[in-house]
């Protein structure tokens, strides 16, 4: 997983590389800067010699030098921060685009076995802790590497043996940083998903709380989200302390490191004095400077190791997502046009978990213009037959057929098209009533809008509203939820395409105006194929062909009154809701 990872995040870094070398570059030349100050600085203090005895002209360009290098670092230094956070907004925004088209092309399946509020943390949360965290690793990792290879370079220059002093002690420091790292990487994912857990939880709660009030709930919900917080708080803390270590360790290595350093830097004063290749005050100096160069690094990618490390894990849930098996491409299938309605399932399986079959040989034949109603207990298969008749999930076993064509040979959109869908659960798009309407068919009239209005019985609460059809709504705010599935219905009769299919459509609408939409409703399947599955069996009493689901089969067909004649399971579903 974690290569999988990495490879990804270089691959999309190849993208932005004028930025990617805008950033090296600078790195070169602020680490040339920082280890230049030091250079001068040793220098300046060899020409103090002794009293009356300093070199002013040469101390004077030292500290011309000192000047230059570190103004000079502090300007590539701006650059590189720039091109850096340049880079990682750049990747966040390209991330979330791909997440949120990703889900677009996915199969519903993912979806359905997911809480909503993590598929939202991976896109949200998960992207932009991933930016922060490239943010932190191109900033502290570039020039730390870059400082540690200069300071090595350099301390070899001046006194190969003091250097390898530094060399031989380094290797503790990183065995003491990869240990710890690697820790860290699997707490930080178990935050994460810890994070998500916690997050769909409080998503799922306020979204219904209307039901956890109406149910007295608020005290069980709290403690669940107790529960999931203490699990999110019990990772955190795990994660943050292991990570935490990493710092005071290498931190203590660096201090064996500058003080070793001093011992042999003062070792090798004082046993060359005197000779041609003496080992001066001003080297010594220059080698502790250095020392604290070399371990600053070490200092600096401990610190935003935890950071990083989080970043990683994020960017691995983001990754798992894009790496989503998609639907199956619609490449070579043909358009579904001209479509009178004919509709024919032969022999069709299905089932969500393989362990518990629901639909099996399923055989239904539709002709042109028939309004099908489809009844039964709940779990029956009901909007599972409506799923596989819009292609939301494809058949297992068997095949459906519209106007003679398979439906896996003619690619979705132009399926979905010919069908017109209300739901039982309304969704309004954040937007004003014009744009919701319109969803279906951007190229109407603003009078073949208002008479699908007017046909859904929509159109005089609409001019009711503050700014008429320009009023903006959504999930929540000024509609009541019988005015949100009149919208829902007009969407629908505007579009007005040759099969329906009405799951509950008028389930939140009072009885009065139900039966005025009904009246709509009638005029709209006119010369349509209808698929009308029902609660209320009132609703389908005119239908032509009413099925009786059970278990995913069909255990009873025909006409309403045919069905009460026949006494059976119908018939008893009908005196339960009538007490007949």
């Amino acid at each position: 997983m974690k290569k999988q990872t990495l490879i990804e995040i270089l691959r999309r870094l190849k993208k932005h590389g004028f930025l990617l070398a805008v950033t090296l570059i600078s790195a070169v030349f602020v680490v040339a800067g920082q280890l230049l100050a030091p250079f001068f600085v040793g220098h300046a203090i060899d020409c103090a010699v002794g009293q009356h005895s300093v070199d002013f002209a040469t101390l004077r360009n030292d500290l011309i030098g000192v000047g230059v290098s570190a103004g000079a670092a502090a300007v590539f230094q701006w650059i590189m921060s720039l091109s850096n956070q340049r880079i990682a907004y750049l990747m966040l925004s390209e991330l979330r685009k791909d997440a949120f088209a990703k889900l677009g092309v996915l199969p519903l399946r993912y979806i359905d076995d997911r809480a909503y509020g993590d598929v939202a943390n991976v896109v949200v949360t998960d992207a932009e802790t991933f930016s922060d965290g490239l943010l932190l690793g191109f900033t502290q990792l570039f020039t730390g590497v870059l400082t540690i290879a200069g300071v090595i370079g350099i301390m070899l220059a001046i006194r190969w043996e003091i250097a390898l002093v530094v060399i031989f002690i380094t290797p503790l420091s990183l065995f003491v940083a990869r240990f710890i790292a690697k820790r860290t990487y699997n707490t930080f994912r178990a935050q994460a998903e810890a994070r998500a857990d916690a997050t769909a939880y409080a998503d799922e709660m306020i979204s219904n709380l209307k039901v956890v009030k109406a149910f007295s709930r608020e005290e069980a919900t709290g403690a669940g989200f107790e529960e999931k917080n203490e699990i999110l708080k019990k990772a955190s803390l795990r994660a943050v302390f292991i990570s935490s270590t990493t710092n005071p360790t290498t931190r203590f290595v660096n201090a064996l490191v500058y003080a070793a350093v001093a011992l042999a830097g003062g070792l090798f004063a004082i046993l060359t004095a005197g000779s041609a290749a003496a080992f001066s005050v001003g080297d010594l100096t220059r080698f502790l400077s250095y020392a604290n160069q070399y371990t600053k690094p070490f200092n600096e990618i401990s610190e935003v190791i935890a950071e990083f490390q989080n970043a990683f894990a994020c960017a691995g849930r983001v990754f798992a997502l894009l790496r989503e098996e998609e639907e199956p491409s619609d490449a070579g299938a043909r358009e579904l046009s001209a479509v009178r309605g004919a509709v024919e399932v032969r022999d069709v399986c299905f089932s969500y978990d393989p362990a518990r079959p629901l639909i099996e040989h399923f055989d239904l034949r539709v002709e042109p213009g028939m309004r099908v109603a489809i009844v039964g207990p709940t779990g029956c298969g009901k909007t599972t037959l409506v799923n596989l008749l819009m292609r939301f999930y494809d058949v297992q076993g068997g095949a459906i057929y519209v106007d003679g064509n398979e439906i896996r040979t003619v690619t979705r959109a132009s399926l979905r098209e010919n069908y017109g869908m209300v739901l039982q659960e309304t969704w309004l798009r954040a937007g004003t009533v014009r744009e919701n309407l319109t969803m279906g068919r951007k190229d109407c009239t603003e009078e073949e809008m208002i008479a699908a209005a007017k046909a859904a019985k929509a159109d005089a609460f609409i001019r009711l509203l503050p700014r008429g059809y320009d009023t903006p709504v959504g999930e929540e705010g000024v509609l009541s939820a019988g005015q949100k599935q009149l919208l829902c219905i007009a969407r629908v009769m505007l579009c007005r395409p040759p099969m329906l299919i009405l799951d509950e459509a008028t389930s939140n609408i009072d009885t009065r105006t139900e039966r005025i939409v009904q009246e709509a409703f009638a005029e709209l399947q006119r010369g349509r194929t209808s698929f009308i599955v029902a609660h209320r069996l009132s609703t389908i009493v005119n239908a032509d062909l009413i099925l009786v689901m059970r278990a995913g089969k069909i255990v009873e067909r025909g006409k309403h009154a045919e069905l009460l004649a026949k006494n059976g399971f119908y018939a008893e579903l009908y005196r339960a809701g009538f007490g007949g």
